[in-house]
C-alpha cells in the first residue's frame, strides 16, 4: 500500500490551494531550471528507468515513446498533445488533476516538451469539463506571468507556449489520431497508422500525445528519480496510479494507490467495502467501461495493474473499477454500454458502423430473454469479427463489455432466457 510520502498529487480532493502560491508550497516549480538543465536525453532516460506505462489506458512506456520522436528539429516543428478528453465511462480521474492540481499538469508539459523539442504544447480537454478549463487556464496565465513557461521559461533559455483548445465532447477524440484531427479544425475520426503521429502527427508535424496523468507525473519523477518510481508497485507495472472506483461500494472515490494492490485491498481501505459485503459482490469492470467484467472469483485477490489483469482476460484500461452488487442487472448493464459504442462510433469502418447497431439490437433482445442459446453464441463470434477489424480500439471497445459477459457470466444470460421462456409458458 501507498505511503503518505510517496503521493504524487498531493491535492487530489481540493483540500489545499490550487493556484500557483499553494502548488509552490507543495514542492512543485521547484527549481525546475535545473530539471531542464538534464539535457532531453537525460529526462528520456529517467523517465523509461521509473518504468511509467501511458496512464490513458494502453500502457505503452511513456519514455519509449517519447524516444520515437526525431532527436534533431527540421522544417518542421514538433508538437505535445495532451489527451484531457476524458469521456471514458466510469472514469474521473484527469478532471481532479486539472481542477485541483492543475500546476503538476503546466510543469509536466513544460518538462515533457523539452525532452521531445517541442516549443508548443496544446491541451485538448473534454468540452464538459468546464470549472477543469477555467482552472487549467488560470494556471497556465500563473505560469506566464511567473515567468515559468513562455520566452525563456524558468531562465532556461527555452521557449515554450501552452494553449488549452476545448472539445465538442466526442468520445471518439480520446483516440490520439482523431484528436490530432479535431484539433486541426476537421472531423474527428480516427487516422491509418503509418505513419505515426511521431512521424506526422499535428499540421503534418512530428508529434506526441500523453495523458494528463501520464504527464503530470513527470515533474516528482524527474525530483525524487526514476528509480524511486520503479521501486513502487510490480515489475513492469511501476508507480502509482490514481483509481476511480464507483458503484456499490460504501464510499466511492478517487484514490491514488501503488500499482499492483490487490482489488479486495483497495476497496476495503479506500471504500469502506462492499455495499452488503463480500458475498453481495456479483461483477466488477476494472478498467473503464470498454474492458470486460469480471466475476468476484476471479478479480477479489488480482493485482490491480496491467499484466495482473490482462491475466484474468480483463485489462486496466483507465482505472476506473465500476462495482456491481448482486442487486444488478448485469445483461441490462451491458446493453446500456452497448448503446453507447453504437452512439459514440464515427462510422468510418464497417465492422464498427455496422457491428456495434447490430450488437446493441442483439443485446437488447438478450436484456428481454428473447434469444436462444445458439444466437448467444453467434453475438460472441460476431464480437469477434467487429474486434481487431477497425481503424482504431472503438470496435474492441464495444466488443470486450459482451464478451465478458458471455465468457464470465453465462448463468446470468441462461437466467434470462429461462425467465422469459417461463413468462411465454
Amino acid at each position: 500500500m501507498l505511503r503518505d510520502q510517496d503521493r504524487i498529487f498531493t491535492n487530489l480532493y481540493g483540500i489545499h490551494d490550487w493556484r500557483l502560491s499553494g502548488a509552490r508550497s507543495r514542492g512543485d516549480w521547484d527549481n525546475t531550471k535545473a530539471l531542464l538543465e538534464k539535457g532531453r536525453d537525460a529526462i528520456i532516460e529517467e523517465v523509461k528507468t521509473s518504468g511509467l506505462r501511458g496512464r490513458g489506458g494502453a500502457g505503452f512506456g511513456t519514455g519509449m515513446k517519447w524516444s520515437f520522436m526525431p532527436k534533431t528539429e527540421g522544417a518542421r516543428p514538433h508538437y505535445l498533445v495532451i489527451n484531457a478528453d476524458e469521456g471514458e465511462p466510469g472514469t474521473c480521474k484527469d478532471r481532479e488533476i486539472m481542477r485541483f492540481d492543475p500546476h503538476k499538469l503546466v510543469e509536466g508539459a513544460l518538462l515533457a516538451s523539452f525532452a521531445i523539442g517541442a516549443h508548443a504544447s496544446y491541451i485538448y480537454i473534454r468540452g464538459e469539463f468546464v470549472r477543469e478549463a477555467e482552472h487549467l487556464q488560470v494556471a497556465i496565465d500563473e505560469a506566464y506571468a511567473a515567468g515559468l513557461i513562455g520566452k525563456n521559461a524558468c531562465n532556461s533559455g527555452w521557449d515554450f507556449d501552452l494553449y488549452v483548445h476545448r472539445g465538442a465532447g466526442a468520445y471518439i477524440c480520446g483516440e490520439e489520431s482523431a484528436l490530432i484531427e479535431s484539433l486541426e479544425g476537421k472531423k474527428g475520426q480516427p487516422r491509418l497508422k503509418p505513419p505515426f503521429p511521431a512521424g506526422v502527427g499535428l499540421y503534418g508535424c512530428p508529434t506526441t500525445v500523453n495523458n494528463v496523468e501520464s504527464i503530470a507525473v513527470v515533474p516528482t519523477i524527474l525530483r525524487r528519480s526514476g528509480a524511486w518510481f520503479a521501486g513502487l508497485g510490480r515489475a513492469k507495472n511501476s508507480g502509482t496510479k490514481l483509481f476511480c472506483i464507483s458503484g456499490h461500494v460504501n464510499k466511492p472515490c478517487n484514490v491514488e494507490e501503488e500499482m499492483g494492490i490487490t482489488f479486495r485491498e483497495l476497496i476495503d481501505k479506500h471504500c469502506g467495502g462492499i455495499r452488503g459485503g463480500w458475498d453481495n459482490l456479483l461483477a466488477v469492470i476494472p478498467g473503464g467501461c470498454s474492458t470486460p467484467a469480471l466475476t468476484r472469483e476471479m478479480i477479489e485477490n488480482c493485482p490491480m495493474d496491467f499484466d495482473g489483469l490482462r491475466e484474468q482476460g480483463s485489462g486496466l484500461g483507465t482505472a476506473a473499477v465500476i462495482v456491481m452488487d448482486k442487486s444488478t442487472d448485469l445483461v441490462r448493464a451491458i446493453t446500456r454500454l452497448s448503446r453507447f459504442y453504437k452512439h459514440e462510433s464515427c462510422g468510418q469502418c464497417t465492422p464498427c458502423r455496422e457491428g456495434t447497431g447490430w450488437l446493441w439490437r442483439m443485446m437488447e433482445r438478450l436484456d428481454k430473454g428473447d434469444m436462444t442459446m445458439d444466437e448467444v453464441d453467434m453475438l460472441f463470434q460476431v464480437t469477434k469479427q467487429v474486434e481487431g477489424h477497425t481503424i482504431c480500439a472503438l470496435g474492441d471497445a464495444a466488443a470486450w463489455p459482451i464478451q465478458g459477459l458471455i465468457r464470465n457470466f453465462r448463468p446470468v444470460i441462461e437466467q434470462k432466457i429461462r425467465a422469459r421462456n417461463a413468462s411465454a409458458a
